[in-house]
This record gives structure tokens, sequence and C-alpha cells, in this order.
């Protein structure tokens, strides 16, 4: 399983952007419903930090920072996930990653382990 992000880039606070995530490789559309997608963030020096996670089931669950100014969603057909950022502020600055695998509350996901991208930077600065 491979995950590309876009999207990031350079931005004012207050501003928006969106973020996608593509995963290709062997995924299996009986298997999606047990794997969760997600996007984490991190910074030099820091833990990854949880920004937002939709379950196989499709339960949301966002970080306490960013609740009411993201929104993540998920389409299973074209495996991709994407994540609006409204209200950016200037501590969203990170570099963000998406995750595919048992990274939910709730996944049971068959293949065992967790895939991450590369990740994508936002870069929020006046």
């Amino acid at each position: 399983v491979q995950l590309v992000e876009s999207g990031g880039g350079l931005v004012q606070p207050g501003g928006s952007l969106k973020l996608s995530c593509v995963a290709s490789g062997q995924i299996y559309s009986h298997l999606l419903s047990g794997c969760g997608m997600g996007w984490w963030r991190q910074g030099p020096g820091t833990e990854r930090e949880l920004v937002s996670c939709i379950s196989g089931k499709g339960m949301i669950e966002y970080g306490d920072s960013v609740k009411g100014r993201f929104i993540s969603s998920r389409d299973n057909v074209e495996r991709t996930l994407t994540l609006e950022m409204n209200s950016l502020r200037t501590d969203d600055t990170d570099v963000y990653y998406c995750g595919f695998g048992e990274i939910c509350q709730g996944d049971r996901c068959a293949y065992g382990r967790n895939f991450w991208g590369e990740g994508t930077p936002v870069n929020v600065t006046s």
C-alpha cells in the first residue's frame, strides 16, 4: 500500500488549505471496512499528533486543537482521504502525514501493519 499526500503549502493565518491523500497498491474493497484512514501532524522535536481519523466503519474523530476548523472525508471507491483546513493558525504549521491501517478507534485491519505517506508540509505564517 502506498500513500501520497498533496496540497500542503504556505498560507496566511485565517486562510484555508485542502490536503489530499491517495492510496494505491494492494487495497482490497472487502478489507476496507476494517481499516482506518487519517491525518497526523508532526513538527521538529514533537510527537506525532492526531488531526483526524476516519475508521473503517466511518466514525470520524478529530484532535481537540482542530475541532470546528478542519473537516475530513474519505472516499473508499476513489481510495482518497481529504482534509479541509479552515481558520488556520500559526500553530497548525507542521508536516501532515496520511495513515492507513488499524489507526482509528475500533479498527480491525487485516493488513497486519500500518502504512504512512511521506508527508506534506503546511506553513501558516504572515
